[in-house]
């Protein structure tokens, strides 16, 4: 069975999704591409558009779209507490009727509070690797093997932010992937960024290989031009291949 393929409204740019009108614009052209999927991203939302979320996810259901929700934020706080707004967050993941919601790990401490987590949420909450302390493999391995409760975003890109192994890291954490956020990046005197696949070396390629190739893979490389369908559709149906 081929890999979802869910698109990373990220993926776009936040200046051309707000020039585009904001992430629903964004959904048909997801949808004519041909994906499964949209990841929807609170840190682009206006004030004007959090408050419309319901709206929002009616166009995603109505275009045959999974829905998955990207919060910027750490599920535990600086002292190993849980997100205080963690259930504000589910709320709006449930009005956009997402499937999976998403945040960065933070300051995870063992004996931590997860409770709320394993009482049996309505949705899938999975952890991601970010660019930070927290996203290192040093950071993540011991929550995982901690019989932590939730799944795992695999960020193939992120691990060179923070100067691991992609490679390294999806042998040792495959078993835990429940998504891949696949991308590629190129050091350049900035540092890293993202390049879109066909501007990349092996190493995405090598990496996903090394991953569950059941879970679904999500869009979060630069997807510019002038049709933005076309070159999705491109990226979509290649990550079902590959």
């Amino acid at each position: 069975m081929k890999p979802e393929i869910i698109v990373v409204t990220a993926a776009f740019g936040r200046d051309r999704v707000a020039e585009l009108g904001g992430q629903q614009a964004v959904v048909p052209i997801v949808a004519a591409a041909g994906a499964d999927g949209i990841e929807i991203r609170r840190e682009l939302f206006s004030e004007a558009e959090i408050r419309q979320l319901s709206t929002l996810g009616q166009a995603i259901s109505e275009a045959g779209l999974a829905a998955f929700y990207s919060v910027p934020e750490a599920l535990y706080t600086e002292k190993g507490a849980l997100n205080p707004n963690l259930d504000n967050h589910l709320n709006e993941a449930k009005q956009l009727n997402a499937r999976l919601i998403k945040y960065s790990l933070g300051h995870y401490q063992p004996g931590s509070s997860a409770s709320p987590l394993r009482d049996g949420l309505p949705l899938t909450l999975v952890v991601e690797n970010d660019q930070t302390d927290c996203g290192t493999l040093a950071a993540l391995a011991p929550y995982f093997s901690d019989t932590a409760p939730v799944g795992m975003t695999f960020d193939m890109g992120n691990w060179l932010w923070v100067g691991d192994s992609p490679t390294q890291a999806a042998k040792q954490l495959a078993s835990f992937v429940s998504y891949v956020h696949v991308k590629a990046a190129t050091l350049s005197d900035g540092g890293w960024r993202a390049i879109a696949l066909n501007e990349a070396d092996n190493l995405w390629r090598e990496t996903l290989a090394l991953l569950p190739a059941d879970v679904p893979r999500g869009i979060e490389f630069p997807l510019e031009g002038d049709d933005l369908v076309a070159v999705t559709r491109h990226y979509v149906d290649l990550l079902r291949e590959v």
